[in-house]
């Protein structure tokens, strides 16, 4: 009796980016994208997560550059205010089209 071997195809690479495959940085690219400016309260309140966390996630994304931080007054209250840079936009538009790719089953190059 012979044993049937399973051959499996080569698995797609594509070329995803890693600061990005985090739901939390995601979701805050992904927030940014449809506004000039988002204060950080805004994105607390848009991605349900806790202040520490999405702070350690935005420190992330402030140091790829993806992010710009601008820090200001209200009146006489503290603001903290974040948006989209054009590496950050380019970052994102490159890794939804990886995940095309990767629905297409086509390698990135």
């Amino acid at each position: 009796m012979v044993t049937p071997v399973l051959v499996l195809p080569t698995p797609c690479r594509v070329a995803m980016d890693e600061l990005l495959l985090s739901k939390l940085r995601l979701s805050v690219v992904a927030e940014l994208l449809t506004c000039e400016w988002a204060t950080f309260a805004d994105l607390t309140r848009a991605t349900g997560a806790t202040v520490g966390n999405l702070g350690a996630h935005i420190g992330k994304l402030i140091e790829a550059g993806y992010i710009d931080e601008e820090k200001r007054f209200v009146g006489r209250r503290p603001q903290t205010r974040y948006r989209l840079t054009a590496s950050g936009r380019s970052a994102f538009a490159n890794h939804v089209q990886a995940l095309q790719k990767l629905l297409e089953g086509t390698p990135s190059s």
